[in-house]
């Protein structure tokens, strides 16, 4: 069963340097996203793959076209069914690590010991027991974005949404937090859609990796990452994964020249 499904969705914003221009960032997107999936999108620089997931997290309208989550639920504004974690680490400074993980459970009216013995589930399920009582300023940008993962689940999210939720992060904690996030999803089966320009990345951690056009952005090709979990970076020596790498590889390339000779 489809999880989330767009139907036609596209994004025309105006140029702000010119009222009556137009600037069209995504063109009739149909993608459908299935219970459970792990689905990654990559794409061109500036192919709209951040207002796509924006659209979906419902913090940016539609031009066109419907997003719908459990086959019923039109997306027309935020809501708890989505979680997020950006790039930069959006965590309240003022709050500990608990109580960070701790703050979507507390909005949502839940008691106090419920919400705590579930923050305390998540932050051991991200590796991070120890450290409930300290403050962000304390903690690696790795760890803060432990906390981000591990908030974003605590309040059980139909959908988990990651935008380049590595991408601020030196090479070695990236592949920490690479196979950590494989871990948690394989225990937690959350539908993830996960933004990234890292093609080793998508192939990683995606069951299947949607790969974006140049701009207006439209779904040009789905891969389907059939590489059984568990999955480390063992796997990126493997046939199959150095194939779908070369393909994705060469539609970038092609989308990249295409956009270029646009200029």
């Amino acid at each position: 069963m489809a999880k989330l499904v767009l139907k036609g969705v596209s994004k025309t914003f105006r140029d702000d340097r010119n009222t009556d221009a137009r600037i069209d960032a995504l063109s009739d997107i149909n993608l459908e996203i299935g219970d459970n999936e792990f689905a990654a999108i990559v794409g061109p620089s500036g192919c709209g793959k951040s207002t796509l997931l924006n659209i979906v997290a419902g913090l940016e309208p539609a031009s066109c076209g419907t997003v719908v989550i459990n086959g019923t639920e039109e997306i027309k504004g935020p809501g708890a069914d989505r979680g997020m974690v950006f790039q930069t680490y959006t965590l309240f400074p003022w709050l500990t690590v608990q109580k960070n993980v701790e703050f979507g459970l507390r909005i949502k009216g839940m008691g106090t010991t419920e919400r705590q013995e579930i923050a305390r589930h998540y932050i051991e399920l991200v590796g991070l027991t120890g450290f409930e009582n300290v403050l962000p300023k304390a903690l690696s940008g790795g760890m803060k974005q432990r906390v981000a993962i591990a908030r974003a689940l605590a309040n059980k999210p139909e959908v988990l949404l990651m935008d380049e939720p590595f991408g601020a992060l030196d090479a070695q904690t990236r592949v920490v937090m690479q196979e950590l996030l494989i871990s948690v999803w394989e225990r937690e089966n959350t539908t993830v859609l996960f933004i990234t320009h890292d093609i080793d990345e998508a192939v990683l951690l995606a069951g299947n990796v949607y790969v974006m056009s140049r701009r207006p952005g439209r779904i040009r090709a789905k891969l389907n990452v059939d590489i059984p979990h568990p999955r480390s970076h063992q796997v990126m020596v493997l046939p199959q994964y150095i194939s779908i790498k070369r393909d994705i590889m060469e539609m970038l390339w092609e989308e990249s020249q295409a956009a270029a000779m646009q200029r």
